[in-house]
């Protein structure tokens, strides 16, 4: 049944991307009507986090960014289709990068580059600086049950370059780069919910109480290697332009939590210039904590 689910997926988003960019905008508006009006795609659960996020607002400017949200969902997602078939020079169209001097100079000085960023515009074209850096591009991904979409999904990402490592073996890998003097560029989604079980650190972030993976300051202090972060910005319907921010060169002089505070807060302002961008479906406040202990967050 897998290979079946895999064999339809396959053979639909050959055909969607077969269509240039601008095409398939056209199926984007059709797909969000959809969602939003239709389907009502997780409504609830993105009216209740943009309320708590921005309680100063009002309800006609929650709305507005919520409708906002649906449009670039939508677009998110014909965009990722769209790049798991897209020769170099498509994809290559989608996003500019304006200051890789900056990455590349820590390479001449014999340094990694450590990158934190979000769910915010298209993470996913973050793996296409492997075209633009002599850093061995690592893109840190979760496993997923269907092992044939999963393989189909890594082998798109790695063809610009990069090499795609699952959560559990993240740590080692990296270590193991860092041991032999192989210099990379580690690219790790920061904004993702830990396990109840996992929860070492929680901050304030977008005005709640917000749990957080500490796996970027871990790293980057084991490592010692500058931390970037993420600056990326959608200026149009499939076109985005990153610009990397130096948050720390020097992590084994951080105290503790530090490099985490810095990745959140900038994540927190970018989301705050332009929210309709950050993928407000994730239930990121999952978790709270009441007397001490962490229970269940519930919807309402």
């Amino acid at each position: 049944m897998r290979s079946i689910s895999f064999f339809l997926f396959y053979f639909i988003t050959r055909l969607i991307a077969f269509l240039p960019l601008r095409g398939m905008f056209v199926i984007s508006d059709f797909s969000r009507f959809i969602a939003y009006y239709i389907v009502r795609y997780r409504r609830k659960t993105v009216a209740y986090n943009l309320k708590n996020s921005f309680p100063d607002k009002t309800p006609k400017e929650l709305k507005r960014i919520e409708k906002a949200y649906y449009k670039h969902f939508s677009d998110l997602f014909l965009e990722i289709i769209y790049m798991l078939h897209a020769s170099k020079r498509k994809a290559d169209k989608i996003c500019k990068f304006n200051n890789v001097d900056l990455i590349k100079k820590y390479y001449d000085e014999g340094k990694s580059v450590i990158v934190a960023t979000g769910h915010y515009g298209n993470w996913e074209i973050l793996s296409l600086i492997a075209y633009y850096v002599d850093h061995k591009v690592i893109g840190i991904y979760k496993p997923v049950r269907n092992k044939k979409f999963e393989e189909f999904i890594n082998n798109s990402r790695e063809r610009f370059g990069a090499i795609a490592v699952p959560m559990h073996d993240a740590f080692r890998t990296v270590l193991s780069y860092n041991q032999q003097g192989k210099l990379f560029f580690l690219g790790l989604i920061a904004d993702q919910t830990p396990a109840r079980s996992e929860v070492r650190y929680w901050t304030t972030f977008l005005n709640q109480d917000t749990p957080v993976f500490l796996g970027v300051e871990k790293i980057a202090i084991k490592t010692n290697q500058p931390v970037f972060f993420c600056n990326m910005r959608k200026v149009s319907r499939g076109k985005y332009v990153i610009d990397f921010e130096l948050l720390c060169d020097k992590p084994q002089e951080t105290k503790p939590y530090e490099i985490t505070n810095m990745h959140v807060r900038a994540l927190e302002k970018l989301i705050q210039e332009a929210p309709e961008y950050w993928l407000w479906s994730h239930r990121r406040w999952k978790f709270k904590r009441v007397d001490g202990k962490i229970v269940r967050q519930k919807i309402e």
